[in-house]
């Protein structure tokens, strides 16, 4: 039997991590497939860095990457350089996860050849063109065009179906992230020195990230706000804040927060320094959709920065609440988990919405079944 030659294309951490059980799953079986991993290095500085926390090497750096880099450029350089890659490799399938602008451009590359794309993690939908920005508008198009749609929830699966897709064609998988946690325990010791002098025992440690463009600017400085607020307010809690390499967000936060007692501005973090933030801490607030589902892993209360997520099941379960950005929202959400110790409760032990952690397999397993006939 021929084998079925896949590539799979990745660009940012987060990619890496929800598509790493599906790679190493392909790579479980030889048989089935030649496979080769592909990356654009759209965020170069945290890719490899998780590639390797899986063991996985590239088969190919395309290298793309530039310094303040465009939306437009690293755009039109990804889709002429992924369009000349598969034509030369001439796959049978390509596999995107999630909705960055390499998912977009490889989807749209792949179609124009011809090739068969499986989008992992498909039908994700907040239905609003610019928020969040350009995530929306890139995993429409990669909707548009994929043939195989690996759908996390029966949401995101019926979001496909409203947008007609046909149904033979979507599969509810369950979310990849389910399966990574339960290959990445959190350290019990930090990578970063910082991160290793906060007395986690004895506070409430409040984990932030924001780094979305829609809360570029004002927006920023009333998250910067907030925090400030709560750390005076509350002499028990202290604030995790990994900084963004975006000079737009740093600058802001480091001229707001750079000075405040009880925040830690750290740079980027570790994947799993990350993790072992999460395990310790006892809120989460953050403007990420990954960070959404990672702090239900691990029944962390989650507060979402924006007006709107398109993982309305971290919602609906209890888990998390999106309070948007204004400063005095922030500063009342938090400090009634902070003060109600039954809806702290409610919220850290709310069910998981995200799968069992068998997605890469039932995604394998349809890729072999549909290849093949």
């Amino acid at each position: 039997m021929s084998r079925y030659k896949v590539v799979t294309i990745v660009g940012t951490r987060p990619e890496v991590i929800k598509m790493a059980p599906v790679v190493l799953e392909i790579e479980r079986r030889p048989t089935d497939f030649e496979h080769l991993l592909v990356t654009t290095s759209q965020h170069r500085e945290m890719l490899f860095a998780a590639l390797a926390m899986f063991g996985m090497k590239p088969d190919v750096n395309l290298d793309l990457m530039q310094e303040n880099q465009t939306l437009a450029s690293f755009a039109s350089r990804s889709l002429a350089a992924l369009s000349d890659l598969f034509a030369d490799l001439k796959p049978q399938a390509i596999l995107i996860q999630g909705d960055t602008t390499t998912v977009m451009t490889a989807a749209l590359a792949a179609f124009y050849l011809g090739i068969r794309v499986g989008h992992v993690e498909a039908g994700l939908r907040s239905f609003q063109r610019r928020n969040p920005f350009p995530e929306e508008i890139n995993r429409r198009i990669a909707g548009c065009v994929a043939d195989l749609h690996f759908s996390p929830t029966e949401r995101a699966r019926d979001n496909l179906l409203r947008e007609g897709v046909p149904a033979a064609d979507v599969f509810v998988t369950g979310n990849t992230i389910v399966d990574a946690l339960q290959s990445i325990p959190p350290a019990d010791t930090f990578e970063s020195p910082k991160l290793g002098t906060i007395a986690y025992e004895g506070k409430r440690i409040l984990l932030v990230t924001a780094h979305r463009r829609e809360n570029h600017g004002p927006n920023l400085k009333s998250i910067c706000a907030a925090l400030k607020l709560l750390v005076t307010s509350f002499d028990n809690i202290e604030v995790v804040f990994p900084v963004h390499l975006n000079p737009n967000v740093r600058q802001v936060v480091f001229e707001e927060l750079g000075q405040t007692p009880g925040v830690h501005l750290t740079d980027p973090v570790s994947y799993r320094d990350l993790l072992g933030i999460m395990s310790r801490c006892y809120l989460i607030l953050t403007d990420s959709g990954g960070i959404q589902e990672e702090a239900t892993s691990f029944h962390k209360p989650v507060l979402v920065l924006r007006e709107v997520t398109e993982r309305p099941e971290v919602v609906e379960v209890g888990a998390g609440k999106v309070i948007g950005v204004k400063t005095e929202n922030i500063f009342a959400e938090v400090s009634d988990l902070l003060n109600n110790d039954e809806r702290y409760r409610q919220m850290s032990t709310a069910k998981n919405p995200f799968g069992d952690g068998q997605a890469a397999k039932r995604i394998v397993d349809i890729l072999v079944q549909r290849i093949a006939s």
